[in-house]
């Protein structure tokens, strides 16, 4: 059944979750607005986004939980706590 973008999102995420989610649900998630995402994601000041295509860029939903229960690293950073909580 599809989901109604209007409902509250109760889905939780797992460890191993691949659920890619965009901008708007990104920013929503980490209660910023989607100009102080995009801005924050244009410093390094967040995960590594993954382009699709061109115009096509989403973040994994995990890494974004992570991200944030981190402390909210920049991305460098994020990605060195991230790799030394997977070994």
């Amino acid at each position: 059944m599809p989901r109604n973008d209007n409902s509250q999102n109760s889905e939780r995420p797992t460890p191993n979750s691949s659920r890619l989610i965009d901008r708007r649900e990104a920013s929503e998630i980490a209660a910023v607005s989607i100009a102080t995402w995009d801005r924050m994601n244009a410093g390094g000041k967040m995960p590594e986004p993954i382009h699709l295509s061109r115009g096509c860029v989403r973040w994994r939903l995990d890494d974004v939980h992570l991200w944030i229960r981190l402390g909210c690293p920049d991305r460098q950073q994020f990605e060195h706590l991230k790799n030394t909580q997977n070994h």
